[in-house]
């Protein structure tokens, strides 16, 4: 068995995305002292640009080679990659050697998110939890199996649509309508080639994201993620509204159930089939009556997950990353701030349909001028740029994160509203109750 490679002293890193998430990333990448260099792969988010040096190159591993030779000639010795594109492509095959790491599962890893239908069959063979489900590539032999059922279902594109893959439905007429969108129409291109039909499971949604160095587990605090665009979890699923953490949903039983009957049978079952998984593996779950059931697996940190996990994770990022890339996560210095942290996403109007861009954002400063007695808010970009003007403006459907750290998870839900309530753009929507499903059920 080769010898694990240390950490270098000072070490470069690519930071590869752009959203929200990898603002995340590299906030906490920043605080270690083993940092030398932050490059950047998406340098347009006004929050990254303030972080690390924009890479002369467009890197978005359209060119192999490019990005291979680039990372030899800047002596990258850490590669993180924060979107599950890049992942599903083989960027983590393409880009590690033996002294470069790469943060992130290989190709063959990251079908369990890339291809629902692969990781669906991953767990029936390892006795894994989860919803009732029939797979269809052709319209004509789904539309028979939805008239022949009425009961509330979920129709999901197999492969990756940005989180709005999924449709709930109650009603046949309304499967029908969801499966033509996905199998005829193809609004989700290529990631609608196979749809699944779920069974419709009821309970509170969780995640828990856990990181992996291809023999060792370590479970990081569990999250609530909101995907809902409406307050009371109404209106269609987007990429996130905003999330918690912890979420008191999940006691320390419920956890090792998920750790045993979950995690550790999903990474067993990828090495069965000659994966070995490293890297964040993320498990979305609903808690229902007859105990946790899996409703998707991820690939990387979830967004806005990542965000309140950032926030509250103690620890040096850097050194904590390249043990699991190095199974080494054994020896990592891993623990979470006490404090809750509660993320409230500010969207643009008309998301997750078409919207506009460019409006100018004001009032951030203030926001984060919050921090203090209350605790701290840290607002992260998701969807930002500055125009030629130099003024900061919107550049996507989220467009920031907006989180707060505070003693329990009423003062942070309270907190992170009341920056949101600073930051002013046209057209601005954020749900006001992240967290309330957490708040009532305590």
């Amino acid at each position: 068995m080769a010898k694990p490679v240390p950490p270098p002293e000072h070490g470069n890193v690519l930071l590869i995305g752009g959203g929200g998430r990898e603002h995340a990333l590299a906030w906490k990448l920043k605080q270690s002292p083993r940092l030398a260099t932050l490059w950047l792969t998406d340098p347009d988010n006004a929050g990254l640009a303030r972080l690390g040096r924009p890479c002369p190159q467009k890197m978005d591993g359209s060119n192999i080679f490019m990005m291979q030779r680039w990372c030899d000639h800047n002596d990258i010795h850490l590669v993180v990659v924060g979107p599950e594109g890049p992942l599903a492509a083989g960027i983590t095959d393409a880009l590690k050697t033996d002294r470069r790491q790469v943060f992130g599962p290989t190709k063959a890893a990251a079908q369990i998110e890339a291809d629902k239908t692969f990781a669906k069959q991953l767990m029936r063979h390892a006795a894994i939890s989860t919803a009732e489900a029939r797979i269809f590539d052709d319209a004509d032999s789904a539309e028979v199996y939805i008239r022949a059922h009425d009961e509330p279902c979920v129709v999901k594109a197999s492969g990756l649509a940005a989180g709005k893959g999924a449709i709930v439905c109650d009603t046949p007429a309304e499967a029908l309508q969801a499966m033509n969108r996905i199998l005829v129409r193809r609004e989700f291109g290529s990631a609608g080639d196979k749809i699944l039909i779920e069974e419709k499971l009821c309970g509170h949604e969780v995640s828990v994201l856990a990181l992996v160095d291809g023999r060792s587990i370590w479970l990081l605090d569990p999250c609530q993620d909101h995907k809902s665009l409406g307050e009371g979890n109404t209106g269609p699923n987007t990429g996130g509204m905003g999330a918690c953490c912890p979420t008191g949903l999940l006691d320390s039983p419920t956890l090792d159930v998920i750790q045993r009957e979950i995690i550790v049978p999903a990474v067993d079952a990828l090495r069965r089939e000659g994966i070995d998984y490293h890297g964040v593996l993320y498990v979305g779950l609903i808690l229902t009556p007859a105990g946790p059931k899996v409703l998707e697996f991820n690939c990387r940190f979830g967004d806005p997950e990542c965000q309140v996990l950032m926030v509250r994770l103690q620890g040096d990022l850097f050194e904590i990353l390249w043990a699991s890339c190095t199974g080494t996560l054994d020896d990592a210095m891993i623990d979470f701030d006490p404090r809750a942290a509660c993320c409230v996403v500010m969207c643009s109007d008309g998301y997750p349909g078409p919207y506009e861009k460019g409006k100018p954002i004001t009032g951030i400063e203030g926001a984060e001028a919050l921090s203090g007695g209350r605790g701290e808010v840290i607002v992260f970009h998701a969807g930002t740029t500055h125009n030629q003007a130099g003024e900061l403006v919107t550049n996507g459907g989220r467009v920031l994160g907006v989180t707060a750290l505070a003693e329990d998870l009423q003062a942070a839900h309270d907190l992170a509203n009341a920056a949101c309530e600073k930051i002013h753009f046209d057209g601005a929507y954020y749900r006001r109750d992240i967290g309330n499903r957490v708040l009532v059920h305590s």
